[in-house]
């Protein structure tokens, strides 16, 4: 059964933005930043230069690139759909938007109780480790 409720999402812009990057760059991922350094942005890496933990999660992909974020951070979001924008400013430090002037940004909204339900439902499917990498 195919899930169509995306745990993350990216505006058009953020789109643009993530097929220049890929054009300069190459293959990208995503690791949603839980503070720290660079607060929590959604940061942009080459595929690849950035090392997945065991516990970290997959959420999704964004016009294929694979977004993730640590289990502790997704188990207090996992009610919330991620919306990835682009603003005006200063990427994050590591992140590969970090120099263009614009920089990625994390919106979100939370899962209506419906939404929730086919999530949890699609998930029981696959098991405990749903969202995990395979990486």
């Amino acid at each position: 059964m195919h899930n169509a409720i995306a745990r993350v999402t990216a505006t058009a812009a953020a789109l643009e933005m993530i097929a220049r990057l890929r054009l300069q760059h190459g293959p990208l991922m995503f690791f949603q930043s839980g503070g720290c350094c660079d607060g929590s942005a959604p940061m942009c890496y080459a595929s690849g230069e950035f090392n997945l933990s065991d516990t970290d999660v997959y959420l999704g992909n964004l016009d294929g690139t694979p977004f993730y974020m640590g289990l502790e951070q997704f188990e207090y979001w996992e009610h919330t759909q991620l919306i990835i924008d682009v603003v005006n400013g200063n990427g994050g430090m590591f992140s590969l938007d970090n120099g263009t002037g614009q920089r990625f940004l994390t919106r979100s909204r939370l899962f209506t109780d419906e939404e929730l339900g086919m999530l949890h439902q699609a998930e029981q499917g696959r098991g405990r480790n749903a969202f995990k990498s395979d990486n």
